[in-house]
């Protein structure tokens, strides 16, 4: 039986990144993969969504070329073309998550893992032990009772990207970021869009102003919205698929190709040895921790499985953290309130800590400070003045609560205000940054100037 210091379970961007941190770190270190190096992320979510969307903004751009002064004749697309780039470039980021399994030494064990008792690991029946086992396994697309998913008519987020032929008409239900990531696609594609969502605002997690933004432009695309409403009934049994669709008004029954399931993530700890084990799980998430140990020593968590956001990012620094705490490193708790999230839709949409009613809610006295894209040089010369950056800062002790974009390439900015926030920058200090001129980035210096009424350029 191989013996490690660490086995980890799961190769996504919680799994693989936890991996390569261990073994520079010293320990002995397998990794346990039942598909393909990199997890959802890499094959099936981050990296091949952000292809589609590129190759939708590029088409977009040709549509448009006359407002560049350019000309186009009769710009069209491929869309078989549009998904085998997507998994070539997949392809491509699997194949360089190989390479540094081989550069750090890391054992890739493939096959389906199932943690035992004892600091044990069983692959498809080959038994492996470790000092400690970490858990990464992830997530998948969550299912609704009224809305099962067969894979052809009623499908997840995997097969949305690689579908044999477009549909013609299609209802996305759910509207975080899978949801408008896919609508902003295919709608640029060609597709009849229909987005249903069950919250009163669409891409409900983000500040209103944002959600209501979104939800403009995406009108003006042609992209169909219902807020409010819900989907109750599905009936495949005809040549495409019908939705009966409950709103305030009554209900509604709509017909399509094709349904995009977008309601969420399911967490992949069935099947695992979790209970064998006794580690504790509390709806559908393993608990931890500060430092992701479980309640079995030994046996820890991290990513999609644990309470924290199910996000690539916040994955990759739990592993990290979690071994340099097994490396005897002092490690400080990471702070979940200052976690961005990025939307890769067209315009982008880039948050940060609290939304303007979550600092309401918390009683505190604010400063709020908005400016938008269509007064920045930049976005006028790119021709892209959709959107705003808008900041949240407290009154009386000027610390930066909030920062909320959407616009294009906001998903590059907002790291700005998380250092920011980070080093518990104040709103002058970041007003006396000088920032760059003309860059998209200077509407974060003029919102913050906005909230203090210094604002120059509106």
């Amino acid at each position: 039986m191989s013996k490690y210091d660490i086995i980890v379970l799961g190769s996504g961007p919680g799994g693989y990144v936890t991996a390569i941190r261990a073994s520079q770190l010293g320990f002995k270190t397998a990794i346990v993969e039942k598909e393909n190096l990199g997890g959802v992320c890499l094959n099936w979510g981050c990296i091949p969504t952000k292809a589609l969307l590129k190759s939708a903004q590029v088409f977009e751009y040709l549509k448009h070329a006359e407002d560049y002064g350019l000309k186009v004749k009769d710009a069209a697309h491929d869309f078989d073309a549009v998904v085998n780039r997507s998994r070539g470039v997949a392809d491509g980021m699997s194949k360089g998550v190989q390479f540094l399994m081989k550069k750090n030494k890391i054992d890739v064990i493939d096959g389906y893992g199932k943690i035992k008792p004892g600091k044990k690991v069983d692959v498809d029946g080959k038994e492996y032990s470790a000092d400690n086992i970490i858990i990464a396994t992830g997530a998948r697309s969550r299912e609704l009772p009224s809305l099962p998913q067969d894979g052809e008519k009623v499908i997840g987020y995997r097969q949305a990207m690689s579908l044999k032929k477009q549909p013609k008409k299609m209802i996305v239900v759910g509207s975080g970021a899978i949801g408008v990531e896919f609508a902003y696609f295919y709608n640029s594609m060609g597709t009849e869009v229909t987005i249903v969502e069950y919250l009163p605002n669409i891409v409900p997690v983000e500040d209103e102003d944002v959600s209501k933004q979104l939800e403009r432009s995406f009108k003006k695309s042609g992209i169909n919205i219902m807020t409010s409403a819900e989907v109750t009934k599905v009936d495949t049994s005809g040549k495409g698929v019908k939705a009966t669709v409950k709103t305030s008004k009554g209900e509604e029954v709509l017909e399509a190709d094709i349904i995009l399931s977008a309601v969420g993530i399911k967490t992949n700890i069935e099947n695992i040895g979790l209970e064998d084990v006794g580690i504790v799980v509390d709806r559908d998430k393993i608990i931890v921790n500060d430092f992701y140990q479980t309640n079995i020593p030994g046996y820890y968590a991290i990513g999609d499985v644990t309470p924290g956001p199910a996000l690539a990012h916040v994955a990759s620094a739990e592993g990290i953290l979690c071994v340099e705490k097994l490396a005897g490193m002092h490690v400080e708790p990471i702070d979940y309130g200052n976690i961005p999230g990025c939307t890769y839709c067209t315009p982008e949409i880039a948050s940060v800590g609290l939304t303007e009613k979550q600092a309401k809610d918390k009683g505190l006295d604010i400063k709020v400070g908005k400016f938008p894209f269509s007064a920045s040089g930049k976005a006028s010369a790119g021709g892209n003045k959709e959107g705003f950056v808008k900041v949240i800062f407290d009154a009386k002790y000027g610390e930066w609560l909030g920062c909320h974009m959407i616009g294009a390439g906001v998903t590059d900015m907002i790291a700005e205000a998380v250092l920011g926030r980070k080093l518990e920058t104040t709103g002058h200090e970041v007003l006396k940054a000088i920032h760059p001129h003309p860059t998209m980035s200077e509407a974060v210096m003029e919102a913050v100037a906005a909230a203090y009424d210094e604002v120059i350029h509106i």
